[in-house]
């Protein structure tokens, strides 16, 4: 059952989803070669605390950490460690914070120093296949034309839409229905509703769209060791544009 939010829990989404973003800036600001994941780990979780709110990720379905820091292969769910982030690494960054009960989600893909023009181009393709997703967040769409739009995009540029996880609905839990598959044909599932409240998150690889989740249960990598990009936002359908929810001010 997708839930619908009122005015005020959007509201309070939207002071969650400010610190999220400012999370993920602070981290754009302070990465360079040399550091660590779990450096960039304490970064955040200094910042979340600062807010007085709480890393969402932190315990989650027994996750060790405060934010995931995913680099070159890594799609999604890489665990903070003593790995050095190295120049020409891309650097994948996904954070959730907690407020008052209601969760903020964000992801964005940091090139480190001077990377590849295929990882630059690979970083801005997926980055931009959220915004086409966008367009089609309002109520004259189905679930299933953000999907289609996506994937078309992601295609059309001569990458590939990571099947095996997807966006989701987020409100009170992190994980809520419907879940959001960034591939699809049109015209298909739920009827956009004012209140509804998305984490889309396109996940795109360079080569094969296959993965596999590493022996720690958590950290999914491609099955062709190119290289993977992730970005999200937290974003609310109105009755007229959607509004994206994990912004700075």
């Amino acid at each position: 059952m997708i839930i619908i939010k009122s005015e005020n829990e959007i509201k309070i989404m939207k002071e969650a989803g400010r610190v999220t973003a400012g999370v993920l800036e602070k981290i754009g600001n302070v990465l360079k070669p040399g550091m660590t994941t779990i450096e960039l780990d304490r970064i955040a979780e200094e910042e979340i605390y600062k807010y007085h709110m709480i890393p969402a990720f932190k315990g989650y379905n027994g996750f060790p950490a405060s934010i995931c820091v995913s680099i070159n292969e890594q799609v999604v769910h890489g665990i903070p460690s003593d790995r050095i982030i190295n120049e020409g690494d891309i650097v994948s960054v996904d954070v959730g914070v907690r407020y008052e009960g209601y969760h903020g989600d964000a992801a964005k893909t940091f090139a480190v120093g001077s990377v590849s023009d295929e990882a630059k181009k690979l970083i801005e393709v997926t980055e931009c296949s959220f915004y086409e997703g966008l367009k089609y967040c309002n109520t004259k769409f189905r679930l299933s034309d953000i999907s289609h739009a996506i994937q078309t995009y992601v295609e059309s540029k001569g990458f590939e839409i990571v099947k095996d996880f997807v966006g989701h609905g987020i409100g009170k839990s992190m994980h809520e229905d419907p879940q959001i598959p960034n591939y699809g044909r049109p015209g298909r599932g739920t009827r956009l509703t004012s209140g509804m409240v998305f984490a889309i998150e396109p996940m795109v690889n360079m080569g094969t769209d296959e993965v596999s989740v590493l022996l720690d249960n958590w950290t999914v990598v491609t099955n062709d060791a190119k290289l993977s990009s992730h970005f999200e936002h937290t974003v609310a359908i109105t009755d007229g544009e959607p509004v994206i929810l994990t912004m700075v001010d």
